[in-house]
């Protein structure tokens, strides 16, 4: 049935309402306050695109730069800060932990300074939390494994030192993890192998130490991971045939550690691994060098160039120099 003006005058008069709601709403006393602490202590920088009393819109002005707000009952409140590469520079703002409904808090790209504080367990329903790319330091607080809705935490290319706190294996939900670049020391706790949803961790470019055996201890862990970067630590031993356990992984980076041994044969067996970079390493070649059982096999048809062409088309690795010289004599 065609709708006429009257059908339609319902809905348009709901629609009216809420516009109408929306622009009586003021936003939560706590986050007026807290955003203009942050005001204060952010500097010039983000004044000038700050203006007006209400940092989720006042009449005719808009919204805060970066601001972005959600009505709840009668207050308006704040769900997202982001406020990257504008060069701040300054200790992180703690008044940011008073914004409680904060899903998103991006400040990346800055010179942000000192610690994170560990109020930060407050923001419950934070989801993306990007603070890469500043000048943060001391330890990753543990109370970041208080925010139970984090999917994403990217804290790479900072100055943090210590260890990664094993609280981070209290999130459910994360996702992606991004560590590297940063002077982080101890071993990566296993816990972390808990996490079911976790598919990407990079932790490379630390000081970190432990042996994969330490990491992957039992079959099922990491039933998500797909990326696994570890590149440029200190970790050591054998690689264990159980993290061909991984069941979804994709690609894995070894690279400029101090891993000794062999490859196990059932990392070329594994039906998603695509890449695999372990040189800079101490790996013996035995009479399997580095398990290309199958590219020997065919070598003996087809020449050395194309097998090794055919079989790079579905596998990727890189090897240190020991290693291809001894697949190359075979």
């Amino acid at each position: 049935m065609a709708r006429t003006p009257f059908t339609s005058f319902p809905f348009f008069f709901v629609t009216l309402l809420s516009i109408l709601h929306l622009s009586r709403c003021k936003t939560l006393k706590r986050d007026v306050k807290a955003l203009n602490e942050i005001k204060a202590s952010l500097g010039w920088r983000v004044v000038y695109a700050w203006v007006g009393d209400d940092p989720c819109g006042d009449g005719d002005l808009p919204p805060w730069s970066g601001v972005t707000c959600s009505t709840v009952g009668d207050y308006r409140v704040v769900t997202e800060l982001e406020v990257y590469a504008v060069s701040i520079v300054g200790p992180f703002p703690t008044a940011v932990t008073s914004l409680l409904d904060l899903t998103r808090l991006d400040l990346h790209n800055n010179k942000l300074t000192g610690p994170i504080p560990p109020q930060i367990g407050r923001l419950k329903r934070l989801k993306i939390l990007n603070l890469r790319w500043n000048k943060l330091q001391d330890a990753i607080p543990p109370e970041i494994g208080e925010l139970k809705s984090l999917t994403h935490l990217y804290l790479s290319f900072n100055n943090f030192k210590g260890e990664i706190p094993k609280e981070l294996a209290n999130l459910p939900d994360l996702r992606y993890l991004y560590l590297h670049e940063n002077r982080l020391t101890g071993r990566i706790p296993p816990e972390l192998g808990t996490l079911q949803n976790l598919r990407h961790l990079d932790a490379g470019n630390n000081h970190l130490v432990g042996t994969m055996r330490e990491l992957i201890r039992v079959e099922g862990c990491f039933p998500a991971l797909r990326n696994l970067y570890l590149s440029y630590n200190k970790m050591s031993g054998v690689i264990p045939s159980s993290i061909a356990h991984i069941p979804k992984l994709t690609y894995l980076y070894l690279d400029h550690n101090q891993f000794s041994g062999r490859i196990p044969d059932p990392f070329y067996k594994h039906p998603f691994l695509k890449e695999m970079y372990i040189e800079a390493n101490a790996f013996r070649p035995g009479v399997k060098p580095i398990g290309f059982h199958k590219v020997l096999e065919e070598m003996k048809n087809e020449s050395l160039l194309d097998s090794l062409m055919r079989a790079f088309a579905s596998f990727r690795i890189v090897a240190n120099e020991y290693l291809l010289e001894s697949l190359l004599k075979t």
